[in-house]
């Protein structure tokens, strides 16, 4: 085995194997040799080369989110090391642990015009969780401080940054190792909360409503679920991405709360409003709770708390399913008609939902009913953002499906990278819906030797960024076209072609369900399909959508 002669380069690698951080993902550079050469000729890693930095760190963030354990980037000195920003910040707000080691020449060459240098220590100082510049001169404290920044994301669920110094010769190797630092364990107990004064509120309260942001699937016992659903007092509101599923929930929150009046608002509004799981997609219910305030908001995380409707008054820094055990076991029934009353709204809302589904041509809105029904059970569903996964909020989807979305900044960036990288490490077929823009933004995406031939991507193509045209707004000039929607003719045939994915296409209905007979079957390679949909028509469809219901 080869050993990098660099003590600093031994340590992190002896450190990185006794936290058990086996995926590395690493961009080709020289200064980063040290860490590239110890990594990749270790046993025990599972190394990924990927050239593009920005794509890279959206890779190891989908890996992250699917084992749940951090996931190791490398990269070269300079300007490499920017294109980590938008998966780091993606990773901080989605509390997905990713363990940045970024190159960097010695203190005395940064400053004096050497090339490939910029001023990398704490770099992403507002979106990190720890920030270390380590040095050539002092092993202990190198030792101390790698320890501390790899236990915080393990035990803080998120991204920490290591700016690693190496000076030449960056190649030479060792046949042992020369250094043996000692690793800590990891540590993070969480304190028990005394709930009987919150258990007698929820016990007393007519209106409760739960609402599940981003959350894993089977993260709550089922015994749990059948609880809250059960109990006349409480509506259970679900999104797409909450991965949370019963007959008595109510997901698709738009279509519930789009045409509400003054008055029913005043219905719908709960006295407590108990919320967990990540960031929440509808603006229609933010909007909902920030004017019909709950008298008691309370948030359950064993990490954070976000005032997302402005009147948060408790914050549960415990398991869900230890506040449930605590909240929902032995409780009384509390006599209302909350729930039965908005099920009868939910009844009807589905009745002209599929009524309005088959009066409209094809459009956006149409194609999302048709896909989504089409994917088989058990995938995982990875979903680009802003069109896609908020017109999937729309549907009811298959309960066996997975589903995941970078909602942490809600970016359109590295969308295919992140599906990519989850579908590396998983055994399931992934289906990952996207936008054209988000698609061809990120296209170096493809550029990866790691894509299972079970993955497959379905395009919608609108020809630009349609989403915009459903904000108010003049959408008939030159300027909409060019700066807000950006209207383009391309299509992603030459792209499948050059990173040889099979390609299917289909511009109406018909066609669409003729390619979707076959699209998920094995295959040996990944499949692409791209679906073109009119430019012009699917705001006014969508629009018109929730006057209908």
């Amino acid at each position: 085995m080869r050993i990098p002669k660099h003590p600093l380069a031994q340590t992190i690698i002896q450190f990185c194997k006794s936290k058990n951080i086996k995926h590395i993902v690493i961009s080709p550079g020289s200064r980063n040799a040290p860490l590239t050469i110890g990594f990749t000729n270790h046993n025990y890693f599972e190394c990924y080369s990927i050239v593009d930095e920005r794509s890279a760190a959206f890779f190891a963030l989908g890996i992250a989110q699917q084992l749940r354990e951090p996931v190791a980037l490398v990269c070269t000195s300079g300007s490499a090391l920017l294109n980590y920003y938008p998966a780091i910040a993606e990773a901080f707000y989605s509390d997905i642990p990713l363990v940045v080691f970024s190159a960097d020449r010695p203190k005395h060459l940064i400053g004096i015009g050497d090339g490939q240098t910029i001023n990398q220590d704490n770099v992403f100082a507002n979106h990190i969780l720890s920030s270390i510049n380590l040095t050539l001169d002092n092993q202990k404290l190198n030792e101390t401080e790698i320890n501390t920044a790899l236990n915080t994301a393990i035990t803080q669920k998120g991204p920490v940054h290591l700016n690693v110094p190496f000076k030449e010769p960056l190649y030479e190797t060792l046949d042992e190792f020369s250094v043996f630092p000692n690793s800590n364990e990891v540590t993070n107990v969480i304190e028990a909360e005394d709930l009987n004064y919150y258990t007698s509120i929820w016990n007393n309260a007519k209106r409760k409503m739960v609402l599940v942001g981003v959350n894993y699937p089977n993260e709550i016992e089922q015994h749990y679920l059948d609880v809250l659903a059960n109990d006349n007092s409480v509506i259970v509101f679900t999104e797409t991405t909450s991965n949370f599923h019963h007959n008595k929930f109510f997901p698709s929150i738009d279509k519930i709360i789009a045409p509400l009046k003054d008055e029913e608002f005043k219905v719908l509004q709960p006295e407590v409003l108990l919320t967990f799981g990540g960031m929440v997609v509808s603006k229609k219910v933010k909007a909902f709770l920030r004017n019909n305030p709950p008298k008691h908001h309370w948030h359950i995380n064993d990490k954070k708390a976000n005032d997302t409707f402005f009147c948060l008054s408790k914050h549960f820094k415990s398991p869900v399913n230890e506040v449930f055990n605590n909240l929902l076991i032995n409780k009384s029934q509390t006599q209302s008609d909350y729930q039965s009353y908005w099920q009868s709204v939910k009844q009807e809302r589905e009745k002209k939902h599929q009524k309005y589904l088959q009066e409209i041509p094809f459009c956006d809105l149409k194609v999302f009913d048709i896909v989504l029904k089409s994917i088989p059970n058990n995938n995982m569903l990875q979903l680009g953002n802003s069109s896609a996964v908020r017109y999937a909020q729309l549907f009811d989807l298959n309960k066996t499906l997975s589903v995941f979305c970078n909602r942490g900044t809600s970016g359109i960036d590295g969308s295919t990278s992140t599906a990519i990288g989850a579908a590396s490490v998983i055994d399931e077929q992934t289906t990952f819906i996207t936008g054209d823009l988000s698609f061809f933004y990120d296209s170096n995406a493809l550029w990866n030797n790691y894509i299972p031939n079970n993955f497959r991507i379905i395009v919608i193509n609108n020809r630009g960024g349609g989403i915009f045209r459903i904000l108010p707004g003049d959408k008939n000039t030159e300027n909409f076209d060019t700066y807000f929607e950006t209207k383009h003719s391309f299509t992603a045939k030459q792209i499948c072609k050059m990173y040889q994915f099979e390609y299917v296409s289909a511009s109406n209905e018909n066609e669409l369900s003729s390619v979707l007979q076959s699209f998920y079957s094995d295959e040996n390679k990944p499949k692409l399909l791209e679906i073109f949909t009119p430019r012009t028509l699917n705001d006014e469809i969508l629009l018109n959508y929730f006057k209908s219901i």
